[in-house]
């Protein structure tokens, strides 16, 4: 029997289906679904989780005239594949093929594009406005999971949808995750709405009531009557205060009921919420069972569910793993993240210290901002934000935390390039908007073991400081069982001889790449130093200044935008010193990188040894034969 999914190219497609035939298409979904994501890895468990969603979506609306927004998009597989990239998405998350995310450069019906949390309700509000100033006709369904709803964004779009706009659909994907478990006021709000079995048959009596009754004085009593059960039953239902009328819970994999509540929400004259209950990683025993796992991972056995195992640790792991010793010596260290403890390593560092960690949502702003406040009565927090999650908490950085020099420290994880996610994760812009603080200390290990060593001066450092370590795992730089305290500013001088050509300023995960250059600089008759930077900010100025006054070029190596980045800074100091020297500079170019491998795009954008080089030797060639002519 040939699948129905075989014959989808668009969303018109969809809509000629007999509604008999789009169980089975579910199921042809999730088989695709598990099949490629197999080889590719990528987020399974949340697109398990909303098929029959998409779809339902799909059945009732026009896109691409109208517009389906997804908060994160992490979650919009289906979508892909129901709008014309079914053949491509065997490609998806590979160097040149589909985005794991919306991309709006990508399809005409991913209208816009996402990779962070808390996004879907403030942009889709700003097309439905600009909808009804154009005096359009289309809707605009914003999807947005329940742990979306822990993002003060989200509060911010909630508090203005019903003032500005008669018409948006807003449905809460309520699968009770996040990547962890959800946390908080708001998560057990939705469970009691869930849980309590009386609140169901309030919409229906209240319909009932006003049939017997009729006319518009009936409606206002029912809905006076309903309100007051609410309240009677739950402490207020949230969103009805905020103006948008809650529909809900209703299951969210049953594709004829959700049919028929969108055809009945895009007839409303006012902002609707639909509560939607699904499961994450529906159909795949292996992804229900392990829900933290599934939401994004790396290629797996698609009957058992099973990963390979990695040879190494992680930086994640190293980096719980020195903070729980950090935690058994220091009573004073506390643990914080955003509702990523899986992908940071902390939930390594809640079994051992549970009474030190929190949790905090996806709340990035509020998670510095409390760690601010930890600090002023003495504790010692470390918060763990990726990177480029960490841009969201600037305004605190700055203000809360630097301002008033608290010894806060920020770990960043995926500090460079997350390579298979693409330009919404890649980390490449820290050491450029931290730089700049007054007060903050920035810090880059090379291998596992320094990190365990900033972790630990970081501990005894009295004012802010933060450190960037990338995805995955590093060298297999075995940890000392005591780590060492590292004087703040101080470089490390891997190699040096006599007669130094070039001066390698390598930071972090490109040190090895540093030494492979001097390696091959040596062969060609150029002798060069290697230098393990360590910071990037404070630079050490004695080291610079000594390799200024002796060698021809100074090259700097760093995995982040060279626009502010480390190279930047260290052209800052040479102004300083008033010193000037050629410096060829590697990093990433002022534009946003795709998704791929991460040697491949290394290569394409000359973040390589062999870029480097073409560089250099010209600057060589030039100062030797000047030498020669001089001696001449």
């Amino acid at each position: 029997m040939s699948r129905i999914l075989d014959g989808i190219d668009s969303p018109e497609q969809v809509r000629k289906l007999p509604i008999a035939d789009l169980e089975r298409l579910a199921a042809e979904i999730r088989e695709e679904l598990i099949t490629v994501l197999s080889m590719n890895g990528g987020h399974l468990g949340p697109n398990l989780g909303v098929v029959e969603l998409t779809i339902a979506l799909h059945y009732v609306f026009q896109s691409p005239q109208d517009h389906f927004l997804f908060d994160v998009s992490h979650q919009a597989y289906v979508h892909k594949l129901l709008t014309g990239r079914r053949e491509r998405f065997h490609t998806i998350r590979t160097p040149g093929g589909l985005n794991g995310f919306m991309l709006r450069t990508e399809s005409p019906h991913d209208c816009y594009g996402a990779g962070h949390a808390g996004t879907a309700l403030s942009a889709a509000l700003g097309m439905a406005v600009a909808r009804d100033k154009l005096g359009g006709k289309e809707h605009v369904v914003a999807v947005a999971g329940d742990a979306a709803f822990t993002c003060g964004i989200t509060y911010e779009a909630l508090n203005n949808i019903a003032h500005h706009t008669k018409r948006l659909i807003v449905v809460l994907n309520d699968n009770e995750w996040s990547i962890d478990k959800n946390v908080g006021a708001m998560a057990s709000y939705l469970n009691k709405i869930v849980t309590n079995p009386r609140y169901d048959s309030l919409h229906e009596r209240a319909g009932r009531f006003v049939e017997r009754l009729g006319g518009k004085t009936a409606l206002r009593v029912a809905r006076r009557a309903e309100e007051a059960a609410k309240s009677i039953l739950l402490p207020s239902v949230i969103f009805e205060e905020l103006g948008l009328r809650y529909y809900g819970p209703i299951g969210g994999h049953d594709v004829a009921t959700l049919i028929q509540t969108f055809e009945f929400l895009k007839k409303q004259d006012r902002p609707v919420l639909l509560h939607v209950l699904t499961q994450k990683g529906r159909g795949f025993e292996p992804a229900m069972q392990k829900q933290k796992k599934f939401h994004g991972l790396g290629p797996y056995d698609p009957e058992t569910g099973e990963t390979k195992p990695l040879s190494r640790r992680t930086y994640s792991e190293v980096f719980a793993d020195t903070l729980v010793k950090l935690a058994d010596f220091n009573e004073k260290v506390v643990a914080i993240t955003a509702a990523m403890p899986n992908g940071t390593g902390l939930d390594r560092f809640q079994a051992h210290h549970p009474d030190k960690y929190f949790d905090v949502g996806i709340a990035e702003e509020h998670a510095v901002l409390f760690a601010a406040g930890l600090a002023v009565k003495g504790f010692k927090p470390f918060c763990a934000i990726y990177s480029t999650f960490l841009q969201r908490a600037f305004d605190p950085v700055v203000h809360d935390v630097c301002l008033q020099n608290l010894p806060v420290v920020f770990c960043m994880d995926r500090g460079g390039l997350s390579a298979d996610d693409g330009p919404t994760h890649h980390g490449v812009f820290d050491i450029s908007y931290l730089r700049g603080i007054p007060n903050l200390v920035h810090m880059v290990p090379k291998d596992e073991d320094e990190l365990a060593d900033m972790l630990f001066t970081a501990m005894q450092w009295d004012g802010p400081i933060a450190v960037r370590y990338p995805r995955g795992v590093g060298p297999g730089t075995p940890v000392k069982d005591v780590p060492a305290l590292i004087p703040i500013g101080k470089a490390e001088l891997l190699e040096h001889g006599e007669n130094d050509r070039v001066a390698i300023f390598a930071l972090g995960a490109l040190v090895p790449m540093g030494q492979e250059i001097a390696r091959k600089l040596e062969g060609e008759g150029y002798p060069a130093a290697v230098v393990n930077a360590r910071f990037t900010k404070p630079i050490d100025t004695a080291i610079l200044e000594f390799f200024a006054r002796t060698v021809d070029v100074i090259l700097t190596l760093e995995d982040h935008v060279l626009r502010g980045g480390f190279g930047s800074a260290i052209l800052e100091e040479l102004n300083t010193l008033g010193l000037s020297v050629p410096v060829v500079r590697i990093g990433w170019p002022d534009q946003f990188i795709e998704h791929g491998k991460i040697e491949a795009l290394r290569a394409k954008y000359g973040v390589s040894v062999e870029a480097a080089l073409e560089k250099l030797r010209p600057i060589l060639q030039a100062r030797t034969a000047a030498k020669r002519a001089f001696v001449k």
